[in-house]
C-alpha cells in the first residue's frame, strides 16, 4: 500500500489534515462516531430556516478560505449582512446594552459603561476574573489562549510591529482578499458550516482518501499498530485529532510521560440554545453581546444571528443562539442534573413571549481548557521526536480553539509530515 498516514478523528481538525494530503500518499481518516465534523452542524429548520447547533460563523483569516475555494463553494459563501450593523457588538451591563467601543476614538476616550477609556483600562482588565471562555479566567494560561500574539510579540518585540509588517506577506485566495477589502468579521455558507464539512468529505474521498466512521480506536502501539474494533491498521505516521484525554488512555507503555501529561488537559461543556421568534425585532442592531460573569454566571453571550446572516432566516422572523456555561453547567454536569428543559428555561429567561422553534444541543467536552502551565504540558511533545514516535499532535486540546486555528495551525502540521508545502 505504500507510505500511509492515518488521521484519528472526525473534527474539523481531522478533516482539514486529511484534506493537505497528496495523491501519491495513503490517508485513511478514522472517526468513532457516525458524523464528521465536531460541534458543527448545522440544522434546517421550518420554512429553510438554517440553526448552527455549534460556531455560527468563522473569521476571515487563515486558510479557511482556499478549503472553500477548492471544493467550488465560493458562491455559496454568505458575508455579513449590513456590514456595519454586523460589526457592532455590546456588553450586558446594569441591565442595559452599552456598545463596545471601536476604532481609535473608541480606545481613546471613555464611553458607558466604561468610565475610563479602553487604552489605558485594558491592560488592567488583562489581569482581572472576567472573560467569554466558559470557565474559570483565573485558571487559564494567557500565552496559551493567544499562542499568536505570544509568539508575535517574542519573534518580532511587538504585536503592532508584526501585524504592520507581515500585512502583505500572505499570498491570500479572492474570498480572503474580498473579506478583508469589504471588513467583513466572519462569514458563512448559505446551507450552514456543515455544508463545508460535507464538500471537504466529498473532496477528500474523490481524491483517494478513505474516511472510516462508526470505527472508535482501540489503541495504538508503537511500530504503528492502530486498533479499530474489529480491525487494524498498520501505517507509517499518525496524526492525532480526537481529545487530550482520550489519546492518553490509547498510547502504548513507551509513551507513558506524554500520556500523563495529555490526562491533565481538560475540556468544559456548554450548550447551546438556538430561538426562532416570529414578528420580533431587536433593540439594537450588531452581531450579539457578552455577558460579564458578574451580571450572569449561567450566560456568556447571546449571538444576533439574524443580523450576520439574514439569508438563513427564512420566512420573516428572528433567530438568537444563547451560550449557557461556566460553573453552573460544569455543577449541573457533575450532579447529573442536565436536562434540555432545564437548557430552554435559562435561555429564555427574562423574554416576553416564547419562540417559535427552539432547538438545544449540549457540546460535551468541547472546549479545552489552557490553564496555567499549558504550555508546559506540550512541551512533553518533544518526547516523540527523542523516541523517534511517528505521532502527531493536531487538536484544539494542544493549540487554538477557534475553527481558524483548528484548521491553520493543523494544514501546517500536516505539511511538516508530508514534507510538501502547506499551500501547495
Amino acid at each position: 500500500m505504500g507510505w500511509t498516514m492515518v488521521v484519528l478523528g472526525r473534527r474539523i481538525s481531522g478533516l482539514t489534515v486529511s484534506y493537505l494530503g497528496p495523491l501519491t500518499r495513503q490517508v485513511v481518516l478514522v472517526e468513532g462516531s457516525e458524523c464528521l465534523g465536531g460541534w458543527i452542524r448545522s440544522v434546517q429548520g421550518p420554512d429553510s430556516v438554517i440553526f448552527e447547533l455549534g460556531p455560527q460563523g468563522i473569521w476571515p483569516v487563515g486558510s479557511p478560505g482556499s478549503l472553500v475555494s477548492e471544493p467550488g463553494l465560493n458562491s455559496e459563501v454568505l458575508p455579513p449582512g449590513g456590514h456595519l450593523a454586523a460589526q457592532n457588538r455590546f456588553l450586558y451591563v446594569g441591565g442595559a446594552l452599552h456598545a463596545l467601543p471601536s476604532g481609535i476614538r473608541g480606545l481613546l476616550c471613555p464611553s458607558p459603561p466604561f468610565s475610563k477609556p479602553l487604552f489605558r483600562a485594558g491592560l488592567r482588565d488583562l489581569t482581572t476574573s472576567r472573560g467569554k471562555d466558559p470557565a474559570h479566567s483565573r485558571e487559564l494560561s494567557i500565552r496559551s489562549c493567544f499562542l499568536s500574539l505570544f509568539q508575535a510579540e517574542q519573534t518580532h518585540r511587538s504585536i503592532w510591529s508584526c501585524c504592520w509588517g507581515q500585512g502583505g506577506a500572505h499570498s491570500w485566495v479572492q474570498l480572503i482578499r474580498q473579506a478583508w477589502a469589504e471588513c467583513w468579521c466572519q462569514w458563512s455558507l448559505r446551507g450552514g458550516l456543515e455544508t463545508l464539512l460535507q464538500a471537504l468529505k466529498a473532496h477528500l474521498t474523490s481524491r483517494g482518501v478513505r474516511v472510516l466512521q462508526g470505527q472508535p480506536v482501540c489503541g495504538a502501539e508503537r511500530c504503528w499498530k492502530v486498533s479499530l474494533e474489529d480491525s487494524s491498521l498498520e501505517v507509517d505516521h499518525v496524526i492525532s485529532a480526537i481529545p487530550a484525554s482520550v489519546l492518553s488512555k490509547l498510547l502504548s507503555a513507551e509513551a507513558v510521560p506524554l500520556a500523563y501529561a495529555l490526562s491533565t488537559i481538560t475540556a468544559v461543556t456548554v450548550a447551546m440554545v438556538n430561538l426562532q421568534y416570529q414578528g420580533a425585532r431587536l433593540p439594537v442592531q450588531g452581531v450579539g453581546h457578552l455577558v460579564p460573569s458578574s451580571e450572569d454566571p449561567i450566560i456568556p453571550e447571546i449571538v444576533y444571528d439574524s443580523v450576520a446572516f439574514p439569508e438563513q432566516d427564512g420566512p420573516p422572523g428572528l433567530r438568537v443562539t444563547v451560550m449557557l456555561g461556566g460553573s453552573w453547567l460544569q455543577t449541573l454536569e457533575a450532579r447529573g442534573c442536565l436536562s434540555q428543559e432545564l437548557f430552554q428555561q435559562e435561555a429564555e429567561k427574562g423574554l416576553n413571549e416564547p419562540p417559535s422553534h427552539c432547538l438545544v444541543h449540549l457540546h460535551q467536552n468541547s472546549i479545552s481548557q489552557y490553564t496555567l502551565g499549558h504550555w508546559q504540558k506540550l512541551e512533553s511533545a518533544q518526547f516523540l521526536a527523542a523516541q523517534k514516535l511517528p505521532l502527531t499532535l493536531a487538536r484544539a486540546s494542544c493549540e487554538g480553539l477557534a475553527v481558524n486555528d483548528c484548521m491553520e495551525s493543523r494544514r501546517q502540521k500536516a505539511a511538516c509530515v508530508l514534507g510538501i508545502e502547506p499551500n501547495s
